[in-house]
């Protein structure tokens, strides 16, 4: 690379050395000429060059020392330049060095610095900072953690001490238990859910206490086993946080508005992995990893306080059933005896039936998804078309399984009203049906469901027909949620290529203001300002050619208003790939838009206040230097008035003492020093009880007001007292106090008159 150096120096320099050459070899001449005694003119010289052949030489020397002079000069100025600019940058790595450190010192720990590969200088500085920084943030983390531990513990402690007090009564149990952590927590509403086992074949959640916005609810609430969220978690007996809930899940509200908490935590009361309950409470806020913690250790004390209950209950219970059921096992050997007879004689007729079933079973089973429930909705029967659609791989797993197990939750509502009414003889189901999977996946069917009759008459079983549509219907559900999210979202129009308007979405009535009707008597070309028609034709020209357009564009509404867009035209073809319409997809930006001028707009506005600003900070530094400079000159003067003040008291005949509100001594003058016999130094700045016995309160008020900073002194009145001197010699004097208050400082000065001296 080239280096750098100062043309006009090395011209100077040059030009310099060839003129004084000039001027050296003139000289030599000249003195040639005077030495042979010939005339300095140019045939004179001539004349010389004939004698002394080497000044020819000579003449050539001017020109070989303006070259060498010249590459001297250029290299001396590249080092120059090289040396200043290395000054440079190095002056101002250290101005942003010296910025960075200060910044460290004011406590601004995320200040900024990037320094070079050999700045060791600096990389050191940045790794302080970055220790400092880890070191604050190591600081507050302990503190909360610290808080975590304490808060978890009152609370255990809290909820220990009502799990001991309200055993017996295990309503009024589950609400103190539900209320408090509840506030304890600061959720909104929580639920306690019981679990009542009682019969193993229907297990369900009892709600036994609400509570919610500080009151006590009253619901009455059963969950089934398995249904819902409280099911779900008492099944898997895992806590489950949920952050965002629809709105129909909590049907408790707080009066105050409609908004319903969007968070929500289920824990299980598990104890030896058996469930007896679970705790529901929702809330505003994201519950965090120490609140969910803390929420399970108190379901731990809860599960095992309730599990001692249900024990006894349950022990007492078994004993009585056990006797019962050995009396029923009894009768019921009996009818079994006669069942078996009366099978034995069906037997046969059902071998008969089964073969004129055998041909079209096989048939159906071939081609169709089938399966058969009885009247409880328990799969008795489902063929191999079943199990692979459903993705089980035997009839073990699905047999004996209720048909819940085959329909999703969200589903169950309306699907449950077809059940009963197929139960009882209803009439037969037939459309789109959405089963679950082994694995969870939807499985899509056309479905038949239809009751099969017994000889009497009544409902023997459901058949369950269908044919796997899940890839059409698949297909089908995402464009018509594309489409839904695409309207909820976006301003849609569609247009002939003739530019009339087709159809629009609410999106388009809600910002333009026209409806259907009044937008099909519309064009494209009456949305935009007839000043934009020339622009908006050639687009339109461009979209209907297949050439899609992307852009913003500005837009007049129906009242008039310009409207800023962000969209895209797009021209859609039928299957001979001629243009059928024009499809406009487009967001409203009218407020970015304005936001964008109007920030321009402030930024030449704060240019502007920042150069009145700038120079505002001149006016303001020279008026704080003259002010600095007049207080420092009153303080001189204040100083050289207290002097002259301090050394005429010390002059005075009378011993004289200030002290501050506080007791301190803050005055001692000679007269005092003879008068109590001690040393000024051994006084100052000490309390002004030193001087005085400990008892002189007890004998004189006006001694007592006077050593007690917190007691009113007794000002302007002369007293007479008696002091004790340093050697234990006691003297009467009179003394007056003197108060003096400047701001919020006050000092008591006494003037003490030696009277012993007097009388004497």
């Amino acid at each position: 690379m080239q280096r750098k150096y100062s043309k006009w120096f090395v011209a100077r320099y040059t030009t310099a050395v060839f003129l004084l050459s000039l001027l050296v070899i003139l000289a030599i001449l000249f003195i040639q000429a005077l030495f042979f005694n010939i005339p300095f003119s140019f045939s004179g010289i001539i004349e010389i060059h004939k004698k002394q052949p080497i000044a020819y030489f000579i003449d050539f020397l001017p020109f070989l020392l303006a070259i060498a002079s010249f590459l001297i000069s250029r290299h001396v100025s590249e080092l120059k330049t090289e040396a200043e600019t290395f000054s440079e940058e190095e002056l101002t790595h250290q101005r942003k060095l010296y910025r960075f450190v200060e910044k460290l010192k004011e406590g601004d720990i995320n200040a900024d610095f990037s320094p070079a590969e050999t700045d060791i200088l600096g990389k050191a500085i940045v790794n302080l900072r970055n220790t400092l920084k880890r070191s604050k943030e190591e600081e507050v983390s302990r503190r909360e953690e610290d808080e975590r531990r304490r808060w978890s513990a009152e609370g255990l402690a809290l909820f220990g001490e009502i799990l001991r007090s309200q055993k017996e009564n295990i309503e009024e149990l589950s609400y103190s238990i539900i209320s408090n952590l509840v506030k304890y927590i600061g959720a909104n509403q929580g639920g306690f859910y019981l679990l009542d086992d009682s019969d193993p074949g229907d297990k369900f959640f009892n709600l036994t206490a609400c509570y919610a916005y500080e009151r006590r609810k009253y619901a009455d609430k059963r969950v089934n086993w398995g249904e819902g969220l409280v099911g779900a978690c008492g099944l898997e007996k895992q806590t489950s946080v949920l952050t965002k809930i629809p709105d129909s899940y909590l049907n408790i509200t707080s009066g105050l508005g409609k908004a319903n908490p969007r968070n929500l935590i289920l824990v299980p009361l598990i104890v030896n992995d058996e469930i007896h309950g679970v705790i529901e409470v929702a809330s505003f806020n994201v519950f965090d990893k120490y609140t969910v913690e803390f929420i399970e250790k108190v379901a731990e004390s809860i599960a095992s306080t309730i599990s001692s209950a249900k024990i006894n209950l349950r022990t007492a219970k078994l004993l009585k059933e056990s006797r019962e059921q050995a009396e029923a096992l009894q009768a019921q050997e009996e009818q079994m005896r006669q069942n078996m007879e009366e099978l034995q004689a069906t037997q046969e007729e059902a071998a008969h039936q089964a073969e004129k079933f055998i041909s079209f079973n096989n048939s159906v089973n071939h081609t169709l998804i089938r399966a058969e429930y009885d009247v409880n909705g328990i799969l008795q029967y489902a063929n191999t078309k079943f199990l692979h659609k459903l993705e089980y791989s035997s009839n073990s797993e699905v047999e004996g399984k209720h048909i819940s197990m085959f329909v999703n939750k969200k589903d169950r509502v309306w699907f449950d009203e077809i059940w009963d009414s197929l139960a009882k003889g209803g009439h037969h189901f037939e459309g789109d049906m959405k089963h679950v999977t082994k694995n969870g996946k939807d499985l899509w069917t056309i479905a038949t469901y239809t009751c099969v009759r017994n000889i009497h008459g009544g409902v023997d079983k459901v058949l369950f027909l269908g044919i796997d549509t899940t890839d059409q219907k698949n297909q089908s559900l995402d464009y018509e949620g594309q489409i839904e999210a695409l309207n909820r979202s976006s301003i849609k129009v569609e247009f002939a290529p003739t530019g009339d308007i087709v159809d629009i979405n609410d999106k388009f009535h809600q910002v333009f203001g026209y409806n259907l009707t009044e937008s099909k008597s519309k064009t494209v070309f009456d949305l935009f300002h007839p000043n934009d028609r020339k622009t908006i034709e050639s687009i339109w020209d461009d979209v209907t050619h297949g050439i899609p357009f992307e852009g913003q564009l500005k837009n007049i509404i129906r009242s008039g208003e310009e409207r800023w867009f962000r969209g895209t035209y797009t021209a859609v073809n039928d299957m001979y790939g001629e243009v059928t319409k024009i499809v406009f997809i487009g967001h409203d930006i009218t407020r970015e838009k304005l936001m964008e001028i109007e920030t321009k707009e402030q930024t030449e506005r704060l240019k502007i206040q920042e150069e009145m600003l700038r120079k505002n900070e001149v006016e303001l530094n020279r008026k704080l230097r003259e002010a600095k400079e007049d207080i420092k000159n009153q303080f001189k003067e204040i100083e050289k008035v207290k002097i002259r003040n301090e050394k005429t008291l010390e002059g005075f005949l009378d011993a004289i003492i200030t002290t501050d509100q506080d007791g301190i001594v803050q005055f001692f003058n000679h007269a005092a020093e003879e008068l109590f016999g001690v040393d000024k130094a051994d006084v100052l700045g000490q309390s002004i009880r030193i001087l005085f016995p400990p008892d002189a309160t007890d004998k004189d008020e006006f001694l007592a007001a006077y050593l007690d900073p917190q007691k009113e002194a007794i000002t302007g009145e002369r007293r007479e007292i008696t002091i004790t001197k340093n050697d234990g010699e006691e003297v009467n004097v009179l003394m007056l106090l003197t108060e003096a208050k400047i701001g919020r400082e006050t000092t008591l000065t006494a003037f003490i008159q030696n009277i012993s001296v007097d009388l004497f």
